[in-house]
């Protein structure tokens, strides 16, 4: 049984960051199976319920969509208006969400980021 998760994301060391940035971070409300992998069937039985939140410094929440895309990919989609703000998930669908993992996403400007899993819980 797939049950509903939220994750909370933060930028993983990089460039610019040695110790990664709390601040930068992304919540997901994804379902989960049983071995931590985004389960796909439960995303097409709520997909209203698949959201994203991203918080950077210096700029307002953004509040969006998570959809499954061309290739089986998961895109971050904050608005209805333009493709020009989503964002997409470097082989989201491969990786497992456990604290202590890392995912990579690819930002609205075009830059890839490695961010760490701090907290899975059900939701």
């Amino acid at each position: 049984m797939t049950k509903a998760k939220l994750y909370r994301i933060e930028l993983a060391r990089e460039p610019g960051h040695p110790e990664g940035d709390r601040n930068h971070s992304y919540r997901l409300f994804l379902p989960l199976t049983a071995d931590g992998h985004i389960d796909a069937a439960g995303f097409r039985d709520m997909p209203d319920w698949c959201r994203v939140v991203r918080n950077r410094p210096g700029e307002d929440e953004a509040r969006g969509r998570i959809q499954r895309g061309p290739g089986g990919r998961w895109l971050f989609d904050y608005s209805d208006a333009s493709t020009q703000d989503d964002e997409v998930g470097f082989r989201l669908s491969e990786e497992r969400f456990v604290p202590g993992e890392y995912v990579s996403i690819r930002e609205d400007d075009g830059k890839t980021h490695v961010f760490r899993i701090v907290s899975v819980r059900e939701d």
